[in-house]
C-alpha cells in the first residue's frame, strides 16, 4: 500500500493545482470525476429553459461531482452522478424518444438520478441546484433539445444514431464522434443557471458547489473500518475510481466485484477482509495518479510510466533523451567557436540536473511507477521504485553519462539546424532501433519496460536488445528508404547501437571520440570501413554521381566475414583512388590503421565482428568529417549538405 500513501502525500502537497484549467486532466476535488460534455443547457433561477448548445471539443472537459458508485460504473449498472450526467439519467423523456436501442436492457436511470439530486437539494437548499431539479422534474429535456435543433430525431420518433441526410452534418454528430460515443442518446449534459448578480453560472466550474457536494456526500458514507493505508478507522471505499490513464479507461488498480470468481474467495469471506482502503485515501491517490500521468507521464497504448516527487517539485523525465529534457532552444551553442552544438547540449544537461538537485534536495521522495493492463477491466503495477531525490538524479545522470553517444536525428527545417546531441537515447527510440520503426506495440512496451530498470536501478542493458540493434545498424542498405536519400533512420540506429553497446561494455571505457591508440581487431576493422566509405564517397561527389558506396553495400557482409569482404572492398577502391589523384591522405590513413593490427593474425581471422566495429566506424567517420569541415572553414568554401550525406 506504499504507492497509495505516496500518491496521497502528493495530492496533499499540490492542493493549489486542484481544478487548474490549464491542465489537460486537472487534479480533481474529492468525490469528483471528469467527463467530456456534448450538450450544454442554460436555465434561469426558476428552472425555466433558456437555451442550449453543442459543446465544442476544446471546451468539453467537465469536472462533475460523482459518487463512489458512479465514478466506477461500467456496463449496464445504474449509478447516477449527482448533477451533470448522460441523457439516460437526466432526461425524463429518455425512453419516450427511444432510449439506447443498442442495449438489450434499454432502461432509464432518471428515477434514481432525481432521487439523489432531491436529497442533495433538501440538504443544501441551494438555489442553483433547485433550479436544475425544478426543470428536470418536467421530463421535457430531450423535447426541448429537439425543438432548439441541438438533437435530432428520425421519422420513428427516436434519436438518430448517425446523420444520413445530404445536408451539412449538425454539430452534435461531430461532437459524439469526437467523443467516440455511439449515438446522440449517449450525450453527456451539463448545466448553467443564470441568476442576476451571480457570475458563476456554470455549475461544473463553481467551487462553492464542489465544496457543497463534498460536505454532503461525506454525510452519506457510514461504513467505517480500519484503513490499511493510514492505519486509522475511517470511511471505507467499496468501489474504486477508474479513468486512470486516459478518459474512458475502464481498468482499475483495486477491484473486488468478482464474487463468483477467484479474486478473493477461498482465502476471505468478503472483499473487506482482503483489503480496506479509506474513501478519502483512494480518491486522493487515484486523482493524483491520473493528474501525474497526463502531466508528466509516458504513455504507449495501455502502458503508462510516470516519475514524480511527492513534494511537487519538478523532476526530469527518466524516459526522455537530453534533447527532450532541454528543448530545441538548447541546441544553440553558447560558444560555437569552442564547443560543438552536440557537446554543448551535454554540458547543459549536466547543469540542468544540478539545478534539479538544488530544488529537490537529497531527502525528498521520488517515485517511479509503471502501469499496464492485460484486460479492459484489470490493471497492474508493473514497476515500482521509491528513491530519495539524490539517488534518482545520480542514477539518471549515470545513465546519460555511461550510455551517451553523439546522435544525429536529422534536420529541422523550421530552425534550419541539424538535430545533434550527446547523451543517452530514449527507451522508445532504442526499441525502434532494435526492432524497426513499425515494431509491434506489445514488443515496444515490453522493451521499454525492460530498459526502465537499467535507468532507475543501474542494471545492465539486455544483451539481446544490443545484438538486435547492432544487426540492424550493420544492414545499411536494407534500412534505406528509396525516398530518403539522407539515410536518417540508419544514422539514428547507428548512433543508438553505439550508445547501448558502449553501455553494455562499460568496463572497456570506450570514448565517443576517435581513439587512435585502440588496437582491438573489431575497432580497427570499423575504422577501415569508414575510411573506404569516405574515400569512395568523396570520389562519387567529385563525379556528381549519387549512389551507394561499396562499403555501404557490403557492410552487413563485412560484419560477418571482415577479412574476405575487406579484400573485395579494397580491390573495388582502385578506380576511385585514381579519380582522386592517388588519394594519398586516405591511403596513408588506411596503412596507419592496418599497421595497428597486433598480432597480425587478428587481421586474417575471419570470425564475425562485434558491435565494437560500429564504434570504430562511427568515430572514424566523425573524425574525417571534422577534418573536412575544418579545411572548408580555412578556405571559406563550405561543402554543400549533400556532399556530407553522399560521402557518409
Amino acid at each position: 500500500m506504499s504507492w497509495i500513501h505516496k500518491l496521497c502525500m502528493t495530492y496533499d502537497n499540490n492542493l493549489k493545482h486542484i481544478g487548474n484549467p490549464n491542465d489537460e486532466i486537472p487534479l480533481l476535488p474529492l468525490y469528483h470525476t471528469t467527463q467530456n460534455a456534448q450538450v450544454h443547457v442554460v436555465l434561469d433561477s426558476d428552472g425555466n429553459f433558456l437555451r442550449a448548445s453543442v459543446v465544442q471539443k476544446e471546451n468539453a472537459q467537465t469536472i462533475a461531482s460523482a459518487t463512489e458508485d458512479s465514478a466506477g460504473r461500467s456496463g449496464s449498472k445504474i449509478a447516477p452522478h449527482p448533477l451533470c450526467d448522460t441523457l439516460q439519467y437526466v432526461a425524463g423523456d429518455y425512453l419516450i424518444w427511444g432510449g439506447n436501442p443498442r442495449k438489450k436492457k434499454n432502461e432509464s436511470g432518471y428515477v434514481h438520478y432525481l432521487s439523489a439530486l432531491q436529497r442533495w437539494v433538501d440538504w443544501s437548499d441551494d438555489r442553483k441546484l433547485r433550479s436544475v431539479l425544478t426543470y428536470l422534474n418536467k421530463s421535457c429535456l430531450i423535447k426541448d433539445l429537439l425543438e432548439h435543433k441541438v438533437l435530432f430525431a428520425n421519422d420513428k420518433g427516436q434519436l438518430m444514431e448517425t446523420w444520413t441526410a445530404l445536408s451539412t452534418t449538425p454539430p452534435i454528430f461531430k461532437a459524439i464522434k469526437q467523443a467516440k460515443k455511439k449515438g446522440q442518446y449517449e450525450s453527456f449534459c451539463r448545466f448553467s443557471v443564470e441568476i442576476p448578480g451571480d457570475t458563476r453560472s456554470e455549475l461544473w466550474n463553481d467551487p462553492c458547489l464542489r465544496e457543497l457536494w463534498v460536505r454532503f456526500y461525506t454525510t452519506q458514507l457510514n461504513v467505517r473500518d480500519l484503513c490499511m493505508v493510514v492505519g486509522e478507522e475511517t470511511r471505507i471505499a467499496f468501489n474504486h475510481p477508474k479513468n486512470i490513464r486516459y478518459s474512458g479507461d475502464g481498468a482499475k488498480l483495486i477491484t473486488s466485484n468478482d464474487t463468483n470468481g477467484f479474486t478473493f474467495l477461498g482465502r476471505f469471506t468478503s472483499a473487506k477482509e482482503a483489503c480496506c482502503v479509506g474513501t478519502e485515501v483512494t480518491q486522493k491517490a487515484h486523482s493524483a495518479l491520473r493528474w501525474l500521468i497526463s502531466r508528466q507521464g509516458y504513455r504507449s497504448g495501455d502502458q503508462a510510466i510516470v516519475a514524480w516527487a511527492t513534494s511537487g517539485v519538478q523532476i526530469p523525465d527518466p524516459l526522455a533523451d537530453p534533447l527532450s529534457m532541454i528543448g530545441e532552444e538548447g541546441l544553440v551553442s553558447d560558444d560555437a567557436a569552442v564547443v560543438s552544438t552536440a557537446q554543448n547540449l551535454a554540458v547543459k544537461l549536466k547543469k540542468k540536473i544540478a539545478g534539479y538537485k538544488a530544488d529537490l534536495g537529497d531527502t525528498s521522495d521520488v517515485v517511479v511507477m509503471g502501469l499496464d493492463s492485460a484486460t479492459p477491466g484489470r490493471m497492474a503495477i508493473t514497476f515500482y521504485r521509491e528513491l530519495t531525490g539524490s539517488e534518482f538524479l545520480e542514477r539518471l545522470e549515470k545513465w546519460h553519462d555511461t550510455c551517451a553517444w553523439v546522435h544525429d536525428y536529422g534536420y529541422n527545417y523550421e530552425t534550419k539546424k541539424r538535430i545533434r546531441f550527446v547523451g543517452a537515447p530514449a527507451p522508445k527510440d532504442i526499441a525502434e532501433a532494435a526492432y524497426g520503426g513499425r515494431v509491434d506495440d506489445k514488443l515496444k512496451k515490453a522493451t521499454v519496460e525492460r530498459l526502465l530498470p537499467c535507468i532507475i536501478d543501474g542494471q545492465q542493458v539486455p544483451r539481446d536488445i544490443v545484438d538486435s540493434t547492432v544487426r540492424r545498424a550493420s544492414n545499411r542498405v536494407g534500412m534505406r528508404d528509396p525516398k530518403d536519400k539522407k539515410e536518417l533512420e540508419w544514422n539514428k540506429t547507428l548512433s543508438i547501437a553505439c550508445a547501448i553497446f558502449r553501455k553494455l561494455n562499460e568496463k572497456e571505457g570506450y570514448s565517443m571520440a576517435l581513439d587512435p591508440n585502440r588496437k582491438t581487431r573489431d575497432y580497427l576493422y570499423g575504422r577501415l570501413l569508414a575510411i573506404a566509405d569516405r574515400l569512395e564517397g568523396h570520389a562519387l561527389y567529385k563525379a556528381k554521381e549519387k549512389r551507394d558506396t561499396n562499403a555501404a553495400r557490403y557492410m552487413q557482409q563485412f560484419a560477418e566475414r571482415p577479412n574476405k569482404t575487406w579484400r573485395q572492398i579494397e580491390l573495388l577502391l582502385s578506380p576511385y583512388v585514381a579519380r582522386l589523384g592517388g588519394a594519398t591522405f586516405y591511403k596513408n590513413l588506411m596503412d596507419e590503421v592496418m599497421c595497428k593490427f597486433d598480432p597480425i593474425e587478428d587481421f586474417t581471422i575471419d570470425k564475425p565482428l562485434s558491435g565494437e566495429f560500429l564504434l570504430g566506424y562511427h568515430c572514424q567517420r566523425a573524425a574525417l568529417r571534422q577534418k573536412e569541415d575544418k579545411k572548408d572553414n580555412e578556405t571559406n568554401e563550405s561543402e554543400p549538405e549533400t556532399v556530407t550525406e553522399n560521402a557518409e
